[in-house]
């Protein structure tokens, strides 16, 4: 077996115990809230997190396509005929996937909620700086940057408004009948939230598969492009498996990151829990489908909560926990990126590359 279906191998697996450390670190966002207000029991609530994020990763390629294509320049590994720049590109790949896996690890370890997303971005630039590739800077700030800082500040204020309109319309009703049919609707937010985040998450992985494919020099074997229109096609070998991996990993559950989400920022109510989801997967599927960003699960819904938590007063929302939230928010993309780039010159080394 030659050295570039070996590399090509460990980078499919690499990407898809990523895509499982996704949705054991990522699970929490989908079903925190809901469990928290007893919406759903825990066990429960994985499960229909699990086959809700099956179904997501199936419904488009969008977002695979810019982290395929929109982060850094892996087409000279891919066009090259030299098998050494092939096993270049694939110890890019690999070194920004350890990376993204390893600060993962230590996040929910730590039981932060960062971002699965700006890990695996961050990881990417890290690889391609140490590797000297060439990376799209105005892709990242476009596709990155930007949705970054702006789908958590809209989360928040969009979180804001919606809950006081809702507490305007709702000012005479009973509260303990609202809140039971709150609790209710909630079942249906929090399975929005998380087909969100099986569209958004699970193509990410599918977008780094490709990647690997191409550098390898496997892209024709798989069609991976189009001969006639020349546009990105995703196989659907890709689409199951990175549907499952993450799958899998929301199962495993996430209840250090859970507890964070749905306990530590505020103490939720159905009310509150049910308008953070709805708003949540609204801009999950706003950036999915419109803008074909890989924003942040995490940042959305925990902003979301902020926002939907001022409105019983500005001191029920934990500030403590939200403002080491935001912290590790900034560190992901850096921490990241330091650790890819060590990972790279480590495994350049083996390589030989």
């Amino acid at each position: 077996m030659d050295l570039n279906l070996i590399l090509v191998c460990v980078v499919i697996a690499v990407a898809l115990f990523f895509s499982y450390t996704n949705g054991f670190h990522d699970a929490a966002n989908a079903i925190a809230t809901s469990v928290s207000t007893k919406a759903w029991t825990p066990r429960a609530a994985l499960l229909m997190a699990a086959g809700m994020n099956v179904l997501g990763a199936m419904m488009g390629t969008a977002v695979a396509k810019t982290i395929g294509e929109g982060i850094i320049s892996i087409s000279p590994y891919a066009e090259s005929a030299q098998v050494e720049m092939q096993q270049k590109g694939l110890v890019i790949i690999l070194a920004a996937l350890l990376g993204a896996c390893i600060w993962n690890l230590i996040t929910w370890w730590f039981g932060l909620p960062s971002s699965s997303s700006h890990a695996l971005i961050g990881g990417m630039v890290g690889a391609g700086l140490m590797s000297g590739t060439a990376v799209y800077w105005w892709g990242i700030v476009k596709s990155v940057i930007i949705p970054m800082f702006a789908s958590p500040i809209i989360g928040f204020f969009v979180g804001y408004i919606v809950m006081r309109i809702v507490l305007f319309l709702l000012r005479n009703a009973q509260y303990h009948h609202t809140m039971r049919r709150f609790r209710a609707a909630q079942r249906f937010s929090s399975a929005a939230m998380a087909l969100g985040h099986g569209i958004q998450d699970a193509q990410k992985t599918m977008g780094i598969i490709v990647m690997a494919l191409l550098a390898g020099g496997y892209g024709e074997t798989h069609h991976i492009y189009d001969p006639i229109t020349g546009d990105m096609n995703v196989p659907m070998w890709v689409k199951i498996s990175g549907a499952l991996a993450i799958s899998l990993g929301t199962m495993a559950g996430g209840g250090r990151i859970m507890r964070t989400i749905g306990r530590k920022i505020i103490d939720l109510d159905p009310a509150r829990g049910f308008v953070s989801e709805a708003v949540s997967s609204s801009i999950l599927y706003l950036c999915s489908y419109v803008v074909h960003a890989p924003i942040s699960t995490t940042q959305v819904v925990s902003t979301s909560i902020m926002g939907v938590g001022c409105t019983k007063r500005f001191s029920a929302v934990r500030w403590g926990v939200a403002g080491s939230i935001v912290t590790a928010w900034f560190l992901t993309l850096p921490a990241a990126a330091a650790v890819s780039a060590v990972v790279y010159w480590v495994c350049a080394l083996i390589v030989g590359v």
